[in-house]
């Protein structure tokens, strides 16, 4: 038979080659049916790896000790050592995972383990170290998708993993697999299907196939290494992080030179693909070096927003404070502290003051490694001489998104050195193009409005230029400003998804910012938007982007007021007062009138940004590099940029979030096409520019008019998708339309979308979406079922349907504008509505409610203006009968209901069976109580869907 014709392999098949492979890895194969099996392997393996026998008492013990915490807490007792009180009294510490000699445990593979919990469930194959279950894999057949896997992992973890003794829940890491394609990550419930990765090797080529996968990864040293050294506790988030391969191959690089050299080198990681994470993991294991006396991560002061001294402060308490208090510094330096977390303006201060030479000479001699974050800054230039000069063995290690090389370093910078120079070797690198082909950070939308052209060979125009003339007064001028101004406010919408996401805006200088600020501020006034806009910039002298030479200059914000610093008292004064308008919008008390409250307002802001509170943060240079917020995704340009300022700016857009941000989007008002090149070209390679630029606006309307053409092969028809067989039929049917969402969800972001432009019309599109909306409710609706749907972990996406603006306060907007209007146009209007409610997936649990006041209480009301408090108290009409039904027909206690689903919205965790069970009047016979259970439950979830989640004020 020919490889076309071939039979793709079962999923049976591919589960028994992977235990074969992994038993001659050295794995022991043992057969574990069920919980009691589990259980009694634990006692076996736990008792061989102590070289202890337990008591049944004894083992009881260790259960007991298990058996608390939710999979953080577990995975601190995993690593932690349980002490044992014996049957005679005496005490026995008790090793879960050997973790300093990691090769050195008990390894077994088992498959088809069955826990029962909500559900039965089979898991594929496990990976047992000590009889604790510690890697979960599942296995789809070859051409299904990962991400069914990823969601079967979802589904187990909310129906099985925690049942009983919830040993699953030890499960440190999870590998998804179809054979040809293979993932890992960490147990985290926290993250989706985008926190999944390949393994690669040092060159950062990908290892997809899972027989390769195995033979590397799932190797006993290698994946109990993985779990040893390479899994961080976040400790701010309560979540398992594990590192990704060139975050692995980044610090094994470093240590190495560590244990076998005395030189220097850097990392060069692409900027958004977790250069921190990597530094922090680098500094964790190199203090537990014997000969290593210290380790100081230094960072620069203006990184450590909120955001930032909460992690680092959780690593290493109290280890950054945000000021320029030096002598706590000292003080750790002298003690016995091994690892210490520090600006770069501390260490600076320490080994340059006299009032500290006496506590710091004793260190002079010490071996201490300093590792540098962002090591590209420029203030590093004179701090890297002066560590030279105190320290006799100083070793320095940086990391960098976009290193200095020969052609972009500065030519006033510290006497033309690149990162080469001030640091020695380059240890691993991984740039852009590798980081966008792992689905790490987003591609980049770049659109030149303008007179310019455009990558496509389009133009743009707003007529905001004069082609050929760059002056700044033409730059500057009132008429080009308020155009650009009216652009923004036009298009922000459908740039950040209904401002799902949120902008930026940098722009040349102070004097220019502050007249975008005050044509935002006068159009808000005058009705013509409700953007928030934020800003912050520096009130001090020389304030302008006067070269744009490829370095972004922020100014330390605790800097603001130094000493002996002139001042621009205009900038200041509007500072202050855009400051007011701030705290105005939230409430806040901040001002310039002292350094730390204007430090306070930065980090105020940075969590706003984060938080989706602000639209558009209007900037010159600040928040331009090392500020990492996932929710923003367009940056607005104005301003002269090139190297590495470019695309460290760029790269606020390009963090991964969901499957509804896309891309970054950059809209740039200058001509920086021949920059963005050049700087692809410099921190990647010539030919990069396909890879990070995602294609022009007519290169999508062209997919999707070829999937529309699919989807036509499937469902030729609105009403072909009722009549759709099998569920592999409808299988076929969700992932062609969901192509259309992925496609649609792209193109929205361009300026230039139409549905004209598309070879199917917006209503064709409703109406499908409609459909699918169906089948989502058909599936959600049989999960009681036996059976499990082949349709129940694949991902509908909803969020590329969901839109922010069509809500319930918006449809009564328009139920308002049917009254007055004659019946055919009333007629029309209705239909738009409940299509619109059809076709959102929060509101489509609201449609029938909709309609029924639409036909029933709608011609009672005699005016427009009283249409919203009518529906309001249909609402809360509906509403009580709604939970008064439920309540007798499930033979619940009303009140009881109340409080759990107020405790639901409370702490958005779905309340368990058990306490449904409580809430009965009767209790039912245990038998029945599963079944009673469940079914009352999913009523009253449903309940809150249609009555509370985006329900009427």
């Amino acid at each position: 038979m020919s490889q076309a014709g071939k039979v793709p392999q079962s999923e049976q098949a591919l589960e028994n080659a992977l235990i074969e492979q992994l038993e001659t890895l050295g794995y022991s194969y043992v057969s574990i049916p069920d919980e009691a099996a589990l259980k009694s392997n634990l006692k076996t393996q736990l008792e061989k790896h102590n070289e202890i026998t337990f008591s049944d008492a004894e083992f009881q013990q260790i259960l007991h000790h298990l058996d608390k915490g939710n999979v953080f807490e577990r995975a601190k007792t995993l690593r932690d050592k349980m002490c044992l009180t014996r049957d005679n009294g005496e005490s026995f510490y008790l090793n879960f995972m050997e973790q300093d000699e990691w090769c050195q445990n008990e390894y077994q593979v088992t498959n088809q383990v069955t826990i029962e919990g909500s559900y039965k469930n089979r898991y594929d194959v496990t990976l047992l170290v000590n009889g604790l279950p510690l890697v979960q894999i599942e296995l789809k057949r070859r051409g299904l998708e990962l991400k069914e896997a990823f969601n079967q992992i979802n589904r187990y973890q909310r129906h099985s993993f925690g049942a009983s003794h919830g040993l699953f829940q030890y499960v440190q890491l999870f590998v998804i697999s179809n054979g040809v394609n293979t993932k890992y990550y960490a147990n985290n419930r926290k993250q989706s299907f985008k926190q999944t990765f390949y393994w690669a090797d040092e060159d950062n080529h990908p290892i997809k196939r899972l027989d390769v996968f195995a033979k590397i990864f799932l190797e006993k040293c290698q994946v109990s290494k993985m779990m040893s050294k390479y899994i961080v506790l976040n400790e701010t988030d309560k979540i398992l992080m594990v590192l990704r391969p060139y975050q692995y191959y980044a610090v094994e690089a470093i240590v190495e030179k560590v244990k076998h050299s005395r030189k220097n080198g850097y990392i060069w990681h692409t900027t958004g693909s977790g250069k921190t994470l990597t530094s922090f993991k680098t500094a964790q294991i190199l203090m537990d070096l014997p000969k290593v006396h210290k380790v100081m991560f230094v960072v620069d002061r203006k990184d450590l927003d909120y955001q930032t001294n909460k992690e680092f402060n959780s690593f290493s308490k109290g280890s950054v404070d945000g000021t320029n208090n030096t002598k706590a510094l000292v003080n750790q330096l002298s003690g016995d502290t091994k690892l210490i977390v520090t600006t770069l303006q501390k260490l600076n201060t320490a080994i340059s003051k006299s009032r500290y030479q006496k506590a710091m000479e004793p260190l002079k001699d010490k071996r201490i490694i300093f590792i540098f974050d962002e090591c590209h800054r420029s203030q590093f230039g004179d701090t890297h001489k002066r560590i030279n000069a105190f320290f006799n063995k100083p070793q320095m290690f940086g990391f960098t998104g976009t290193p200095i090389f020969a052609d972009n370093v500065a030519k006033n910078q510290h006497g033309k050195r690149t990162t080469k120079d001030l640091f020695g070797d380059q240890l691993h690198k991984y740039v852009i193009t590798d980081a966008i082909r792992d689905e790490n950070v987003l591609k980049f939308s770049i659109e030149y409005v303008g007179r310019y052209k455009q990558k496509d060979g389009s133009q743009n125009s707003i007529d905001i230029e004069v082609e050929g003339v760059d002056t700044r007064e033409l730059m500057e001028s009132p008429y080009r400003l308020e155009k650009i101004t009216d652009y923004i406010i036009a298009n922000h919408a459908r740039k950040t998804h209904s401002r799902d996401f949120t902008g930026m805006f940098c722009v040349s200088g102070v004097d220019v910012l502050t007249k975008y600020y005050d044509l935002f501020q006068a159009k808000k006034e005058a009705g013509e938007h409700k953007l928030r806009v934020a800003t912050i910039f520096s009130y001090t002298a020389n304030e302008d982007d006067k070269d744009a030479d490829g370095l972004i200059e922020e100014i330390d914000p605790l800097d603001g007021l130094s000493e002996g610093r002139t001042v621009n008292k205009h900038t200041r004064d509007k500072l202050e007062s855009y400051i007011a308008d701030y705290n105005k919008m939230y409430g806040t008390k901040f001002s310039t009138k002292d350094s730390q409250s204007f430090y306070n307002y930065y980090n105020d802001i940075g969590k706003r940004v984060r938080a989706r509170e602000v639209d558009i943060l209007l900037v010159v240079n600040m928040f331009l590099t090392g500020f990492d917020s996932p929710p923003l995704n367009t940056m607005y340009v104005d301003k002269n940029l090139k190297h590495h300022g470019l695309l460290q700016a760029y790269s606020r857009t390009n963090r991964i979030l969901n499957e509804k941000k896309s891309q970054g989007n950059i809209v740039c008002f200058r001509n920086l096409k021949k920059a963005t090149d050049d700087a692809i070209a410099l921190f990647s390679n010539k030919d990069a520019k396909e890879t990070i630029i995602v294609a022009p606006y007519e290169d999508y309307v062209t997919h999707f008019n070829k999937a529309f053409s699919t989807l036509l092969g499937i469902a030729p028809t609105v009403d072909s998708v009722d009549a759709l067989v099998t569920e592999d039929d409808e299988l076929l049917f969700i992932k062609a339309f969901r192509e259309l969402l992925r496609l649609r969800n792209v193109l929205t972001t361009f300026a230039d979308f139409s549905f004209a432009d598309l070879a199917m019309n917006e209503q064709s599109f409703n109406d499908y979406r409609s459909k699918y909306l169906d089948l989502y409710d058909k599936v959600k609706s049989n999960t009681q079922k036996e059976k499990v749907s082949i349709l129940e972990d694949v991902d509908f996406e909803l969020e590329l349907i969901h839109r922010d603006e069509i809500n319930v306060a918006y449809i009564m907007k328009l139920l308002a504008q049917l009254k007055g209007q004659d019946d055919d146009t009333a007629t029309k209007q209705r239909k738009v509505i409940l299509d619109l409610v059809a076709g959102d997936a929060h509101l489509r649990s609201k449609r029938k409610l909709i309609e029924k006041f639409i036909l029933e209480n709608l011609p009672k009301v005699t005016h427009a203006d009283a249409v919203p408090e009518a529906f309001s108290e249909y609402w809360d009409e509906e509403k009580q009968a709604a939970l008064a039904t439920i309540c007798e027909e499930e033979n619940l206690n009303p009140e009881r209901v109340e409080t759990l689903i107020n405790q639901h919205l409370f702490t958005e965790i779905t309340p368990l069976r058990d306490e449904v069970v409580a809430a009965m009047v009767n209790k039912p016979k245990l038998l029945q109580r599963k079944t009673l259970a469940q079914r009352a439950l999913d009523k009253i979830m449903g309940f809150v869907e249609t009555f509370i989640i985006d329900a009427p004020d």
